[in-house]
């Protein structure tokens, strides 16, 4: 069931406006491999060669261009009209990703950059907007093959290559207008409590809140179509915070209004702001009271041990890439993820739409989110990585279904972790500070291996078989304690760091790829689906049978460009039937 707001396509749905206009769709569309349109002043009067449809990549088929080399600077333009009867409003201009470095102007001026490629940005374009005329949009998007960039997946090099595809360039999310008041609701960070029965509201509003007449901010929190709160408070400055307590008559036996996979009840809430009796602003939005924590190596989930049973996600279309083609595609996918059995996913290296992260919300889904590594590690990389990161912590942290922060997988950009003091020290830094944004959630530092400090373990093995997985792993003492490399390869911290009892997740494995001529996928070729479906059981059963693993996490849930190890195809065609998948995941 859909929240009480719920807009389809809207780009932000955990903070919602009924006033908005969708800027996606056709756009004029340029190239500039010469650099040459700052210069010739091309935001004065864009001339472009080619259409393109926003949000997908001109490397995608979807945006209707479909050409795979890289071009570094791209340029894009439209119209926008406003009308005359906004006339004392606030236009803001949202992007909700571009990758990497994104220069707007509105009619010439420029308006505001943002860089980074997988966080949204806003800007404000009231001073530049004529109301009741036509106005020209333009965006300027440049991208490197740059490796201090957080990148992800997107290769840097000309050809794909192991598993990494093709890049991304510019508009890779949706483009949208929202028309407010002078004073309005900038944010609002919710905090549940489980343990207190209580949940808290920090709130950002913008604008002059202390000229003319008392500005109130009312609070409405309701459950299953039922007002059950009601808070107010005076507007006195642009941070303000409210703790409201969650006993009401609506109660009952507190657990089943607990978000949880088999639960995910969610509380409507709405933030209304008014200046006297004149309605400022009505911002629609939700949450899940509910808590993750760790406690004798088990990660417990409101506070009962919770086994997850994830799976790899990497969000990739073959027609549009890392942009999902449509709302019913994300549908689509959890809806499977479901099916088969498993009750979250790993976002891989990338960090994912709201509409998504939204619909996980809804129907249940556990979400570890991940940021897309760098793949060099020097000053620059440091600075990039940290700034988008944070950026990211912020705007994905109001999401029940997010339980797990990943900022870092396999070494990636961190490559000498292992003996490296300054990289081991960048991870520690990133790790306390998404923990003093937010205590609540466990960080993970870093996937797979090497860790320093991390509030769990988790382990990356691509054992093919399951006798050998469970031998492998029987004395838990040598792997947790860098006895041996538990993969042949790597050990379990860096060095310098020791195991604390964390919970142990072995989060990626498996990776079977059905025979094919092209494409990989780990370890040897299956022939048939009964040979695939035998491994596919017997990995699963030995992880099982190790008892001191509390979950994890099979590689993974679709093919991905040339990396053809799915349980279901590109298209999202099952490889075997979905059912048993399901009956492997939940015996």
């Amino acid at each position: 069931m859909a929240t009480k707001m719920y807009i389809k396509d809207y780009p932000r749905p955990q903070f919602v406006r009924e006033n908005w206009t969708n800027l996606n769709g056709e756009w004029d569309f340029r190239f500039d491999d010469d650099n040459s349109g700052e210069r010739e002043c091309w935001q004065d009067h864009f001339q472009g060669e080619l259409k393109i449809t926003v949000p997908f990549t001109y490397e995608t088929k979807a945006s209707g261009i479909g050409r795979e080399e890289h071009h570094r600077y791209v340029w894009y333009h439209r119209q926008i009209d406003i009308p005359k009867e906004y006339e004392g409003k606030r236009v803001i201009l949202h992007f909700q990703a571009v990758d990497y470095l994104a220069k707007v102007w509105i009619n010439g001026t420029h308006v505001g950059s943002h860089q980074g490629g997988y966080s949204a940005f806003s800007l404000d374009i009231t001073p530049y907007i004529v109301l009741g005329e036509v106005n020209q949009l333009t965006v300027k998007a440049e991208d490197k093959m740059d490796a201090t960039q957080p990148r992800g997946k997107q290769r840097w090099v000309e050809q794909n290559f192991e598993c990494f595809y093709v890049q991304t360039t510019g508009i890779w999310q949706s483009v949208w207008l929202e028309i407010v008041e002078p004073v309005y609701i900038d944010a609002v960070k919710i905090t549940p409590n489980v343990d207190e029965r209580s949940v808290r509201f920090e709130y950002q509003v913008e604008g002059d809140y202390a000229a003319g007449e008392e500005i109130r901010l009312e609070t409405r929190i309701s459950l299953k179509g039922k007002q059950v709160k009601k808070a107010s408070l005076v507007i006195d400055r642009p941070w303000l915070q409210l703790d409201m307590d969650l006993v009401h008559e609506a109660n009952g036996p507190w657990k089943q209004y607990l978000w949880s996979p088999a639960h995910p009840n969610l509380y409507d809430v709405e933030f209304v702001l008014y200046q006297g009796d004149k309605l400022l602003d009505h911002v629609y939005s939700y949450f899940g009271m509910r808590k993750i924590s760790i406690e004798k190596g088990k990660v417990l989930l409101n506070n009962t041990p919770i086994y997850q049973r994830l799976v790899l996600d990497q969000g990739y279309w073959p027609e549009s890439h890392l942009t999902p083609p449509s709302e019913e595609a994300i549908l689509d996918d959890i809806d499977k993820t479901l099916q088969m059995g498993y009750n979250g996913v790993r976002k891989h290296m990338k960090v994912e739409d709201s509409r998504f992260l939204y619909w996980c919300d809804v129907k249940g889904l556990l979400v570890w989110s991940e940021m897309a590594a760098t793949f060099e590690f020097n000053d620059q990389a440091i600075q990039n990585f940290t700034s988008e990161w944070m950026e990211v912590v912020r705007q994905q942290y109001n999401h029940p279904s997010i339980v797990t922060w990943v900022p870092f997988n396999e070494s990636w950009g961190i490559m000498q972790i292992f003996k490296d003091k300054k990289q081991q020290q960048f991870t520690e830094t990133i790790y306390h500070l998404t923990k003093s944004f937010d205590p609540y959630r466990p960080v993970i530092t870093n996937d797979g291996w090497e860790h320093t400090v991390s509030d769990i373990l988790t382990l990356h093995d691509y054992v093919e078989s399951g006798d050998e997985f469970f031998k492998r792993y029987a004395d838990k003492d040598e792997i947790v304690n860098n006895g041996k490399s538990f993969n042949n390869a790597k050990y379990a911290f860096a060095d310098g760091y020791s195991y604390k009892g964390q919970p142990i997740i072995v989060s990626e494995f498996g990776g079977i790829a059905l025979q094919s001529e092209s494409g990989w996928g780990y370890g040897k070729q299956e022939t048939s689906k009964e040979a695939f479906l035998s491994r596919f059981r017997s990995i699963h059963q030995a992880i099982k049978a190790t008892e001191y693993i509390v979950g994890y996490c099979y590689t993974q849930i679709t093919d991905v460009q040339q990396e053809i190890n799915g349980l279901l195809t590109e298209n999202r065609e099952p490889k075997v039937p979905l059912e048993v998948i399901r009956e492997v995941n939940l015996s």
